[in-house]
């Protein structure tokens, strides 16, 4: 990971930013580690009655080795030898054919075609977990004849980890046997699939963490059970799937939520004790403040406010935020004074949810709230959004904050409506900023284009290598809508600057 890359997630290379960047990333590798070894030696353990029922029908099909070991490239590009259970009859052809294996191919035996179909093959490989070659998701390991033509950059990213046993790219081709079935298979693979596999692993290495590993098995085993694995997940789903979102914009938010109801509890618990005997108990305050940060969370879930990025949230966010406390107050009064479960004092819950209130505006606004409140007067007194032409922004970077700053400027709003992002960033897969929802990825651009109907793409990602930015400007050209640059405008915006036009 280069120093541009620790600049995107925030990072810099000076002082105890990088010495905290560098604490988090040894103790995300530490964790990743302990899993790694604790489920493949129970993965081992388990499987192993399994594996001599495997090993049986093996050889009793076809005569040679239960294993097969062949040679992949690992972490800093460090051969190793890969386990399998072998699924070719052992004949020289079996060697000396392709590198890749397509549906039709006469070297896989009847029982290997049934183990690869189900990904049994690649059990054997927990072996290789527990030796540390592997880990249980990482990068595909893939043979050093054809690792050698992969390009210098993404070699050096993919290499930088330990491979894995499934992966995102792994995922989103899990039937890539299927896919090479025509004769130049090999050409295929090499000038689609490939290339592909590289810009998701590239993104795995660059985004991954221990929950997105956890989703990406949770996704290798739905994508096994037939009824699922007929519909291709999404690619914003690959590397933030239901357990990353759950915990992104479920669990994080009650356990703020929870601390501020509870530091609220016991502020409004001191101002009564200085006019009255008031001794509440712990206990009390604690299911206070869970009872209030359920509800809240409840009804935030209920007014879609979960998916909102509160750093880049809109004006119109905060009146949603306002009738989210405002049920919850009218909910926790009604609760104490139908049943008087926590004996509080008159006007208790009242003020403590009205404190509440606030402290919930205030942790997700912070110091937005004063713009954020001036800028919706600003859009009482306009016009609001005419029905103009329809615009897609690629990058919700800053890059794509500026393009919508720019495109609800009150003289573009008649013109243009903007439909929502798309952006390759997995954080940000489902959610909504500044008022947008990010609707997939770049992979998504000619769906989402079409089921929108979208008329003017907005190109706003402001770094991104040769080969990403001619992946996406060929995909944004097979729209058929017209292509504006962000880069372009800020350039004849520099160029008027720079060249003023003298009074007359």
């Amino acid at each position: 990971m280069d120093i541009n890359q620790l600049s995107e997630i925030g990072f810099t290379t000076n002082g105890n930013s990088s010495t905290g960047f560098i604490l988090i990333s040894k103790l995300s590798t530490i964790i990743k580690r302990v899993f790694d070894i604790t489920f493949s030696f129970l993965g081992l353990l388990f499987l192993s009655p399994f594996f001599i029922f495997a090993a049986i029908m093996i050889k009793r099909e076809s005569i040679g080795p239960v294993f097969y070991r062949g040679l992949r490239v690992g972490k800093d590009g460090k051969n190793f030898e890969i386990i399998k259970f072998r699924t070719m009859y052992e004949k020289a052809e079996s060697y000396e054919g392709p590198r890749i294996t397509s549906s039709e191919d006469s070297r896989i035996t009847s029982v290997g075609r049934w183990l690869r179909s189900t990904k049994i093959n690649e059990l054997p490989q927990l072996w290789n977990v527990l030796r540390g070659e592997m880990s249980l998701v990482g990068p595909r390991p893939e043979d050093p004849e054809i690792a050698s033509a992969w390009p210098e950059e993404t070699r050096r990213i993919i290499l930088s980890i330990r491979p894995g046993i499934t992966s995102p790219a792994s995922i989103a081709y899990y039937d890539e046997e299927k896919q090479l079935s025509s004769p130049n298979f090999m050409d295929d693979y090499i000038g689609v699939i490939m290339p592909d596999k590289l810009r998701l692993d590239c993104l795995y290495v660059r985004h991954h963490s221990f929950l997105a590993d956890l989703d990406a098995i949770f996704w290798t085993l739905t994508v096994l059970v037939p009824r699922y694995s007929k519909k291709p997940v999404p690619e914003g789903s690959l590397f933030g799937g239901p357990l990353s979102l759950a915990i992104r914009t479920y669990f994080s938010w009650f356990v703020i939520d929870f601390l501020v109801a509870f530091g609220c509890v016991g502020l409004v618990g001191v101002g009564y004790r200085a006019f009255m005997v008031l001794d509440i108990g712990f206990l009390p305050a604690v299911a206070v403040a869970t009872l209030l940060a359920l509800l809240f969370g409840l009804t935030n879930t209920l007014l879609d406010l979960k998916r909102v990025v509160w750093s880049r949230a809109t004006p119109e966010d905060i009146f949603g935020l306002f009738i989210s406390c405002g049920i919850v107050a009218v909910i926790g009064m009604s609760l104490e004074f139908v049943f008087h479960w926590f004996k509080l004092p008159d006007g208790f819950m009242a003020i403590t949810s009205l404190a509440v209130l606030f402290g919930f505006v205030i942790t997700r606004y912070r110091f937005r709230l004063i713009t954020g409140l001036a800028s919706r007067w600003a859009t009482f007194r306009g016009t609001g959004y005419g029905a103009g032409e329809r615009v897609l922004i690629v990058g919700a970077g800053k890059g794509g904050e500026f393009a919508t700053w720019l495109l609800r400027r009150q003289d573009f709003q008649r013109m243009f409506t903007i439909i929502g992002y798309v952006d390759d960033d997995p954080r940000k897969q489902g959610m909504r900023l500044d008022g947008l929802d990010v609707l997939g990825s770049t992979a998504d651009i000619p769906n989402i284009a079409k089921e929108y109907d979208i008329g003017v793409i907005f190109y706003a990602i402001g770094r991104e290598t040769l080969a990403d930015y001619e992946r996406i400007t060929r995909l944004c050209k097979l729209t058929g809508a017209h292509f504006v640059s962000v880069e372009a405008i800020l350039g004849a915006l520099m160029t008027q600057l720079s060249n003023p036009v003298k009074a007359t």
